[in-house]
């Protein structure tokens, strides 16, 4: 976020809240502001700013990948930097959180439909986890 002075990003955020009245003004500046601590992640791990020449670039930037982003204020659509070489993953989005959540969902549905703890270990290891306790279950 260097490159963007704060007059520029509050503008951007003025324009999101009040362009279309259905639009969350929350939420859209979350994305602002996510988008633009992953621009920063990027830069720092590329070496340069964007369209930035330098000798200490490592990559470069080849476009976006769209995610969408599950949070309190609601599903945010993300557009994640790509680089040519390698790969980025943001820092503030955590892998997998979806099929964790499904997997917890799961082993709460079984309890509650009273099938035994020792039953939900043997689904969850047959899934391919370590296992799961009689407590965590509960």
């Amino acid at each position: 976020m260097a490159s963007m002075d704060k007059i520029a990003l509050l503008e951007l955020i003025r324009k999101i809240g009040l362009e279309d009245g259905d639009v969350d003004f929350l939420r859209g500046g979350l994305k602002v502001l996510v988008e633009a601590v992953m621009d920063a992640e990027v830069s720092q791990l590329i070496g340069a700013e964007r369209f930035e020449r330098s000798t200490e670039r490592k990559n470069y930037r080849n476009g976006y990948r769209r995610r969408e982003w599950d949070t309190r204020v609601g599903t945010i659509e993300l557009q994640i930097p790509k680089l040519r070489k390698g790969s980025y993953f943001p820092s503030l989005l955590e892998p997998r959180r979806r099929a964790a959540k499904a997997l917890l969902n799961v082993v709460q549905e079984a309890y509650v439909h009273g099938v035994s703890t020792r039953k939900v270990d043997e689904l969850v290891e047959s899934l391919g986890i370590g296992g799961i306790s009689k407590s965590e279950v509960s």
